[in-house]
């Protein structure tokens, strides 16, 4: 428990300072490797893209409720629609940053670890802990562009869902809803799209995990 809480505290202070190196230089002296926040960060990227997915979707149905609006308190259900687009903008930021995170972790991982590999003097080490590096290597590769793939499908559809907001916000009134209508199925279909897409970065997140965890630098 107290290393944990040690870790902990390092983690708070040094991100706060903005100083990724000494991060991971403390964060080692404590038992916590790159390896280690690699995985961890990719687990935290995975469950911001699962919680996008919720918000996206829960987006999706108050705009689709308000778009079937017949009767009632209209702007009421226009403030439920606009709170769930700003719940998926926050929740896309969030995976972005995720991602980021990951990237930066990985770029100092690998560094060290090609460092590492010209100190071992037998060849025969050397070359198998070249062969895992880029095993890592390609596997990692394959799950960033997957993440950012699923990433990129999000700023059209907040452009869009920003675009209905301020229009509805401008108009609030039946017709100005009806005018809407029409970009609902589009809209649909993009939102379908995006989680499927994210699935497969979900996948490809678990997949790496479970090769991080398996094997060792």
């Amino acid at each position: 428990m107290k290393k944990w809480i040690s870790v902990a505290l390092i983690s708070s202070s040094l991100l706060l300072a903005g100083c990724q190196s000494a991060y991971y230089g403390a964060m080692e002296k404590v038992g916590y490797h790159k390896r280690d926040i690699m995985v961890d960060r990719v687990q935290d990227a995975k469950e911001s893209q699962e919680e996008a997915q919720e918000q996206f979707s829960s987006a999706l149905e108050e705009m689709q409720a308000l778009l079937a609006f017949d009767g009632g308190d209209l702007e009421a259900a226009y403030n439920k629609a606009k709170d769930e687009y700003e719940s998926a903008q926050s929740a896309a930021d969030d995976v972005s940053s995720r991602i980021g995170k990951v990237e930066d972790v990985a770029e100092a991982l690998f560094d060290e670890w090609e460092t590492e590999i010209q100190e071992i003097s037998k060849a025969s080490l050397r070359r198998n802990s070249t062969n895992k590096l880029n095993e890592t290597k390609r596997s990692y590769n394959s799950l960033v562009k997957s993440m950012r793939r699923a990433e990129s499908k999000m700023p059209p559809i907040l452009t869009a869902m920003k675009d209905n907001m301020l229009y509805l916000k401008h108009n609030l009134n039946a017709q100005a809803i009806g005018a809407i209508k029409g970009e609902f199925a589009s809209l649909q279909t993009d939102i379908s799209s995006l989680i499927k897409e994210m699935n497969k970065s979900i996948a490809e997140s678990n997949k790496f995990i479970e090769s991080m965890e398996g094997k060792g630098s």
